[in-house]
């Protein structure tokens, strides 16, 4: 048992080694701090979050410490009473003293819902911040271009669109998906994500830039030109998937209608994956 006592913690992130580390409580909008002797304290609130059903206060993120320049940053993805949205706040002092600053949004607009959120942020090695957002209800938004909704987002530290992004002047990454909530990279910096099927199936995906990954033409393996089948599927009794981490070569999945953890090792096209349940 790391921590106990906490409400609806929804995400984490380290913020060095041997330093802290941030959770994020859904419900309330705060910033919880777990110090590395295991005592709990509160950074603070952020500004504007409105819980309602899967939303509220989400993914937390820091940049990597190369690419922070002479500022520390905390990001968060949140739902506010109109959007769900991205900001990032200055972070001062040092582990039992962090402090947020003011929120600034780097993303907004993004159409939110009782359900189908996403909410997962990270930055990748590129250095670039990276969302999972769901369709929010809308099926049909995971295959509109126009749409961030259903998608994996790809952006600079500010929200800009990178030049290298796959479809010109649109955070867009890839396309075709549900809910998808868990990121992580492998070892040789690809980039794969968990997401919540509907009636039949979850998924783990590798994810291409620019991929279509089928929502809603298909759920799981659906063998259709043009989209991308997941790596391995399964019946959303067993998973319902939500936190990913990447960590020695296996990849770890929290699975909440499962209650179970997954240790995943992605194989070769000869070998498959092998997956396995955790006790």
């Amino acid at each position: 048992m790391l921590a106990r006592g906490l409400k609806a913690p929804w995400s984490i992130v380290r913020l060095g080694a041997t330093d802290s580390t941030f959770i994020s409580e859904r419900d309330s909008g705060t910033v919880v701090e777990r110090l590395p002797s295991g005592r709990l304290r509160d950074v603070g609130v952020v500004p504007e979050v409105v819980h309602a059903g899967e939303g509220g206060l989400l993914g937390l993120a820091v940049p990597p410490e190369d690419s922070a320049g002479s500022s520390r940053w905390l990001y968060a993805y949140l739902t506010t009473a109109t959007d769900n949205r991205i900001v990032r706040m200055p972070l001062a002092g040092a582990s039992g003293s962090y402090r947020l600053g003011a929120a600034a949004p780097i993303l907004t607009g993004v159409a939110k819902a009782g359900n189908h959120d996403g909410g997962r942020i990270a930055f990748g090695p590129d250095g670039m911040l990276y969302a999972t957002v769901g369709d929010a209800g809308q099926p049909s938004r995971a295959q509109d271009p126009r749409s961030l909704n259903g998608k994996i987002l790809r952006m600079t530290a500010t929200g800009a669109v990178p030049r290298d992004n796959p479809i010109a002047d649109s955070l867009v990454y890839s396309l075709g998906h549900r809910n998808p909530q868990g990121i992580a990279w492998d070892a040789n910096g690809q980039l794969w994500a968990a997401e919540f099927g509907q009636n039949t199936w979850d998924e783990f995906n590798r994810i291409e830039p620019g991929g279509n990954y089928g929502w809603p033409i298909v759920e799981g393996i659906g063998r259709k030109d043009g989209l991308i089948d997941p790596v391995y599927q399964w019946p959303t009794s067993d998973a319902s998937p939500s936190g990913l981490a990447f960590v020695g070569g296996t990849f770890f999945l929290a699975a909440l209608r499962g209650e179970r953890l997954w240790a995943i090792s992605p194989g070769s096209a000869s070998t498959g994956t092998s997956t396995s349940a955790l006790p």
